[in-house]
């Protein structure tokens, strides 16, 4: 290789290196900017099929990436948020929302690409305004995006001009087969099919021997084009790895999407080409043909979805057959939500991180219930249950405050953000507390039926109304915490007065009983532990319920159906 043909590659690399750098930039600067209402995106998704395209369309055109949204989806399926239906819907509607990289180049807004640049930097760099920022940022990524795309169409000019090059590009018109096996290898290679479709609007765009028609043509580039749709599923079906059954049939739907569409539209590609024509700009080839691949790529996705939308149970029925069994039950220690392949996007993964705090704090009132049993039912396997419990709450905490560290350290948070993660490990903490004075607890009822003790009527029955607020109040916690319901959050810091109301009221009248002869002292201590322990219960509800009332992002997120009941502790 010499020296001038070295130049040529490391430039164009440099030029696509530029290019996918500037649409992740333009990417976290988006879903900055769009904030929490990405969340609302979820809510749809239980609509139906076409509201699911279309969330999908919407996610995957901030995302700025098919493989992003896919991955997100393969990640909620596996964690039993979505339905197999809902997934495929939504990923059909994401093939649709990564067209729209490619219509933006072919916009040829590339002369103005350095103002987009010093623009957007200065208000990335020199402004403090988070909302401002954002922007810039949008704007930084935008205008890098086009300094990539006009460097790798000033190298593509000599590059066009070598024999070599243009023989190969011979064989693609002539061999569809080539075309599409091309554009499939340079996707899995680049892992973005934005950047090989604006490498490939880029090489069309090169003037043949007549200096108007296109070195490669419209014809011959939609073989590559979709080889390009292809090389995009490989990502989702690496990311399926490991994961549930029905993640994998998700995987899998989205590669057979793909390769039907591909197989179907290539045995017409002369009239889908006159289509594409008919459709877009009318001009000389080498200007129009980069619209022309983006219109290809755009009318391939919607026909191919549109195609599709009626007979996903079709396709349900497919990667079905294709993946037979069921999932394996997962372990109660081991974390049902968290997907590290989503931190990226941190609405998201802040949302799975949320749904296992809210399945860890289900397992605490469990606790709650059990410890109740054991203390006024004297039931040692019930107190021993606790302890078990207490095992799995603290094992899931751990692995719920690792695993927002992490969302803290890879992705790019607005402040909003960041501070909903601050509060969410402080929700960890709370219902980790939950866990210890329940475990408190079912130490003293062991304690009780080993030395056995009797509590009188009275006091028996303060305890269990003891139990019974505190159940109450956890539960409508629990409930608030998951729903985002402010309302529902004021209830419980009103029951917080109820419940230390109630520890004092329950305290004077067990000191008049002693008083009385009524109670024996040797109860005391552990009649007074007991009702102290169910009242600071209380206190970390009520730091929850505050966390809530504080708006730390917990809204709607359970408005997503699973496909079937997880099973809890």
């Amino acid at each position: 290789m010499n020296v001038n043909n070295f130049q040529i590659i490391l430039t164009l690399l440099g030029g696509l290196a530029v290019f996918i750098y500037g649409m992740n930039l333009m990417s976290d600067g988006l879903q900055k900017a769009a904030g929490d209402r990405m969340k609302n995106i979820l809510a749809a998704l239980t609509k139906n099929p076409i509201i699911g395209v279309l969330a999908g369309a919407l996610t995957t055109a901030v995302l700025q990436s098919s493989s992003a949204t896919t991955v997100m989806v393969i990640g909620f399926v596996s964690a039993g948020l979505m339905t197999l239906p809902q997934a495929i819907s939504v990923i059909l509607g994401a093939n649709i929302g990564t067209t729209v990289t490619a219509q933006l180049i072919a916009f040829k807004i590339g002369d103005y690409a350095w103002l987009f640049v010093v623009v957007g930097f200065v208000m990335y760099f020199f402004f403090k305004k988070e909302k401002v920022v954002d922007i810039g940022q949008v704007m930084f990524g935008f205008g890098l995006l086009f300094v990539g795309i006009n460097t790798m169409s000033a190298i593509m000019k000599p590059l066009a001009a070598s024999p070599l090059f243009t023989d190969i590009m011979m064989n693609v018109q002539d061999i569809p087969a080539l075309g599409v096996l091309i554009g499939t290898i340079m996707t899995v290679v680049v892992q973005s099919s934005s950047a090989t479709i604006a490498v490939l609007q880029n090489l069309a765009s090169q003037p043949g021997a007549d200096g108007v028609t296109s070195i490669i043509g419209l014809q011959g580039s939609l073989p590559i084009l979709f080889g390009d749709n292809i090389g995009t599923t490989i990502t989702a079906l690496l990311a399926s790895i490991g994961a549930s059954t029905n993640a994998r049939r998700t995987a899998v739907s989205h590669t057979i999407f793909n390769l039907a569409g591909t197989f179907a539209f290539i045995w017409f590609m002369p009239l889908y080409a006159k289509f594409i024509a008919f459709v877009s700009p009318k001009g000389i080839e080498i200007e129009i043909i980069s619209r022309e691949i983006a219109n290809a790529h755009m009318f391939f996705n919607i026909l191919n979805t549109l195609l599709w939308l009626p007979f996903i149970w079709v396709l349900v029925k497919i990667v079905t057959k294709l993946i037979p069994g069921e999932d394996k039950e997962i372990l109660p220690n081991a974390p049902m939500y968290l997907d590290y392949k989503i931190i990226e996007s941190p609405v998201f993964a802040l949302h799975l991180a949320t749904k296992e705090l809210s399945r860890i704090a289900n397992i605490a009132l469990n606790m709650i219930i059990e410890a109740k049993k054991a203390f006024l039912g004297e039931d040692k396997r019930a107190a021993e249950k606790v302890l078990e419990m207490e095992d799995i709450v603290d094992s899931l905490q751990a692995e719920t405050i690792k695993y927002l560290a992490s969302i803290y350290t890879a992705a790019n948070l607005t402040e909003h953000q960041a501070i909903q993660i601050s509060d969410l490990i402080h929700v960890a903490s709370d219902i980790e507390h939950i866990g210890d004075h329940c475990t408190n607890i079912a130490e003293f009822a062991k304690e009780k039926i080993k030395n056995k003790y009797e509590f009188s009527d009275k006091a028996s029955a303060e305890i269990y109304e003891c139990f019974d607020n505190i159940r109450r109040m956890t539960t409508d916690t629990i409930k608030c915490l998951e729903d985002g319901d402010t309302e529902l959050a004021q209830d419980v810091l009103a029951q917080e007065k109820e419940i230390n109301d109630m520890e004092d009221r329950l305290r004077l009248q067990h000191m008049k009983r002693l008083e009385e002869g009524k109670c024996s002292p040797e109860f005391t201590v552990m009649y007074i532990d007991i009702i102290h322990n169910i009242e600071k219960i209380g206190d970390y509800c009520t730091n929850i319920a505050q966390a809530v009332v504080k708006d730390i992002g917990f809204h709607k997120y359970n408005t997503i159906k699973p496909e079937k009941e997880s099973k809890q502790v």
